[in-house]
């Protein structure tokens, strides 16, 4: 597998794309650091420290974590990329019910192109009522975040309030559109899927903040609290490998449909008469489901919260608190909306009819079923119940994490990495992220991932590609990279033991 990462760099055109990729990376990871003027984000650090082990703060928990920490930064990027999910939501709800968007939609990529251009409207729009309710909230911190004591931790916003307001809206707008156009260009630019790329990035950046909570977990210091034992490290391990390994299997299952072609004599040759399957994934909608099912829950979550901390509306903060994790009603809207979006994308996505007459013309047909409707209502049937058992499965993962930080008394910051939404995008993402680098590889006659020994060159013929030549102008880079990798882990390493 180390070998193929290798072999990626050894493809001018891949090379490329995976350093365009990474210095967009580093753009959105800059943006999540650069505080708002007017903002003093250090009182709004201090709290959610001192609260962490009472669940203080967790209904902006998930969102900070999809905002790779930069919502407790105060940075211009605090909003992330999930005004744009939203949007994107809405958007495709509304093409499965307004007839006119729905024509718009088919007349190919001008069609397309229209629809992405409203969806950047719409974000716009949600990001100017978002932006406002948050930044008028954060005026007073003691309704926003139950506990907050403005007198001991010290006031969040420190600019004339009226200006603040109309330019840290502007910013953190902006930083939403800049986190959209970032994400379009890995897509277009990059290695592809920049939306779902920067969410998984802003969800890793919190590793190490989690290994160093998990250190202090199993190495507290005596009088601190009580601390793991070596029992539970296994546990935990053991329950990491296994809900990744669950993942990795949900996501990659399929039911394979036997197809059986008839021949066809076409002059003096004969076609067909070959057998071959239709693979039904077990999880056709992959990770969308639990995005478009967080990003629902958020919105109205953000929403009520901001404006009932704004405007001094208890009734709104309560109902608020009632759908966040740890309610019946989430579970129970979180259950409901992963099965229904789950079924929506399969109808969107899946075209039994289609396919079934895509068969007909070819000559294929499926054993024992005639062809035509009766293929395409097959084909339905089984996916629908496919599809139930994958929701299911996805909502079993997507509680994980609760069920931990509940019952075992788990930090959310180290449960949030034993499955849930965070889990699920993440290898979701690197699933699909390796099978398009896989591509490039297998075009170019190098091995995949997954393939056992020593991954080299299939053909050592190739007009214009030389192996040893492609190594040596890697050499430098991969020495930088390597040099760069190890002075951050050196000062991270540094800066860890000198604070505790």
């Amino acid at each position: 597998m180390f070998s193929a990462f290798a072999n990626c760099l050894k493809i001018p055109e891949l090379r490329q794309r995976i350093l365009t990729t990474m210095a967009l990376l580093f753009v959105a990871r800059v943006g999540a650091h650069i505080p708002l003027p007017g903002l003093d984000p250090q009182p709004l650090q201090q709290f959610f420290a001192d609260q962490a082990a009472s669940g203080a703060g967790a209904l902006l928990g998930l969102y900070n974590m999809f905002t790779g920490g930069a919502l407790l930064k105060g940075a211009i990027c605090a909003m992330g990329i999930m005004p744009n999910v939203s949007a994107s939501i809405i958007m495709q709800l509304m093409v499965a019910v307004v007839p006119q968007l729905a024509r718009l939609q088919q007349e190919g990529d001008v069609g397309r192109q229209k629809i992405q251009q409203y969806t950047r409207y719409m974000t716009v729009v949600i990001c100017v009522i978002q932006g406002l309710l948050l930044l008028g909230a954060l005026e007073n911190p003691g309704r926003l975040f139950p506990g907050y004591n403005e007198a001991h931790y010290g006031p969040i916003v420190i600019a004339h309030k009226g200006w603040f307001l109309v330019t840290s809206t502007i910013f953190l707008t902006a930083g939403t559109l800049l986190m959209m156009w970032l994400g379009e260009q890995i897509t277009q630019r990059g290695i592809g899927n920049g939306i779902s790329i920067l969410i998984t990035v802003g969800i890793l950046a919190d590793i190490p903040g989690a290994a160093a909570q998990t250190w202090q977990l199993f190495f507290a210091p005596i009088g601190t609290g009580a601390s793991f034992g070596i029992f539970h490290a296994v546990v935990m391990v053991a329950l990491f490998f296994g809900v990744t390994a669950f993942i990795v299997a949900l996501t990659q299952a399929q039911r394979k449909i036997p197809v059986q072609y008839a021949k066809r004599v076409v002059g003096q040759r004969v076609y067909g008469g070959q057998s071959s399957f239709l693979p039904l994934k077990i999880n056709y909608s992959g990770v969308m489901p639990v995005i478009f099912a967080s990003a629902i829950l958020l919105f109205p979550q953000q929403i009520m919260q901001f404006a009932g901390a704004k405007f001094n509306l208890p009734f709104l903060l309560d109902f608020a608190s009632k759908l966040q994790s740890g309610s019946v009603l989430y579970y129970t809207l979180d259950a409901a909306m992963i099965l229904f979006f789950s079924y929506f994308w399969v109808s969107v996505m899946f075209k039994p009819i289609q396919i079934a007459d895509d068969l007909k013309k070819y000559g294929g047909y499926i054993p024992g079923v005639r062809p035509g409707e009766p293929t395409a209502k097959f084909l339905d049937f089984v996916m629908t119940r496919l599809t139930l058992f994958g929701a299911i499965a996805l909502t079993f993962i997507a509680v994980m994490p609760d069920f931990l930080y509940q019952k075992i008394s788990l930090p959310q910051r180290i449960a949030y990495f034993f499955g849930g939404t965070g889990m699920l995008i993440t290898v979701g993402v690197m699933l699909d992220t390796m099978r398009q680098l896989e591509t490039y590889l297998l075009q170019r006659h190098y091995d995949g991932f997954l393939k056992k020994g020593r991954i080299r060159s299939r053909s050592t013929t190739m007009a214009g590609f030389n192996d040893g030549a492609e190594a040596k102008n890697i050499q430098p880079l991969l020495i930088a990279c390597g040099s760069l990798l190890a002075i951050g882990l050196a000062a991270w390493v540094i800066k860890f033991f000198s604070q505790s």
